[in-house]
């Protein structure tokens, strides 16, 4: 069995007082997208700046490719993307990617040859003599992740990847990952966006308050934390389904919004009893489906009020 490219062990860091991260300990295998989930202010970056040695553990261990040492130090086989984006404003786009690159220990004249090919595969090339700060944001975004992939690392390192992308480019982004993947990089990715680590991950971390709260599979995550659910889509008219919905005897909780609901059901309950409710009621509906929870859902149950309410230390707050 091949050896963990990442594991941390019991890792603790605190702020003034403050437990940013407290005895976490979880393993990355390789050639996986792993997602590090959970609210602002879990503690998610901070784990990250401990993994690339920009914070040092207070307590506990991380050890990256089975080996010993820091993240500097495998600084060559990692590439980082923080949350809080950092180019070179002035410099011109292709300037910047190939010193980048030669900063990781690329060859000046292969680190030419691929960052225009990666300009070109993401949409850029037109921009590749342009200085950074001409760029849209979107834009600046898409080479900052050029610039962490450039080098041909074994460990993708993303903090909150996907935040403030449009539709369009999220979904460029989120192939070339898919990509990696299957070309046996190992990715690790940090969000508190659950649809976006649904479509992608392989393996999930939900931490809150700087503990873990489940750590495995996404399959099995999803079976774990079950139950029966269900999906209701509309077609127009409700009907009196806030009514229906708010029936203990049918529903334990429930997610309903505008022309969609996720509804978990109460022990006991018949689902073609909803069903019937609600046509009776009047409501049109074009879905109606037993399933198993969203991520979304079961990172809701998990973490509840700690979504929305995280009192977090300055050092986390609004970084995760």
């Amino acid at each position: 069995m091949a050896a963990p490219v990442l594991a941390l062990d019991r890792v603790t860091k605190r702020f003034a007082g403050h437990t940013a991260v407290d005895a976490l300990s979880l393993t990355v295998a390789p050639g996986v997208i792993y997602g590090l989930l959970g609210p602002n202010g879990a503690g998610k970056s901070t784990t990250i700046r401990m993994i690339m040695n920009i914070y040092v553990p207070d307590e506990g261990t991380v050890r990256l490719f089975g080996e010993g040492g820091t993240g500097r130090d495998h600084s060559p086989r990692i590439g980082y993307l923080p949350e809080e984006r950092g180019l070179y404003p002035k410099m011109r786009v292709l300037d910047v990617l190939v010193f980048l690159a030669e900063m990781k220990g690329m060859d000046r004249r292969a680190a030419r040859a691929k960052a225009l090919e990666w300009l070109d595969r993401l949409g850029l090339a037109d921009w590749r003599l342009r200085r950074v700060n001409e760029l849209s944001k979107g834009m600046q975004q898409k080479v900052q992740f050029i610039s962490t992939l450039l080098h041909e690392p074994d460990l993708l390192v993303m903090d909150e990847a996907f935040s403030g992308l449009d539709p369009v480019n999220a979904q460029v982004l989120k192939e070339t990952v898919l990509d990696l993947r299957g070309r046996g990089k190992t990715i690790l990715l940090s969000t508190h966006i659950m649809e976006q680590a649904e479509k992608l991950c392989d393996h999930v971390c939900i931490i809150a308050r700087g503990r873990m709260l489940v750590d495995g599979g996404l399959a099995d995550v999803k079976r774990t934390h079950g139950g029966r659910h269900l999906l209701v889509n509309f077609d127009g008219g409700r009907g009196d389904a806030d009514r229906i919905f708010a029936d203990p005897r049918l529903v334990t909780k429930s997610d309903s919004s505008g022309q969609y609901a996720e509804l978990e059901l109460a022990p006991g309950a018949d689902a073609q009893e909803i069903l019937k409710a609600l046509v009776s009621s009047g409501a049109r509906l074009s879905r109606f489906e037993l399933a198993e929870p969203s991520l979304n859902k079961i990172f809701i149950d998990l973490v509840g009020p700690e979504a929305v309410t995280a009192a977090a230390h300055p050092e986390e707050r609004a970084r995760g």
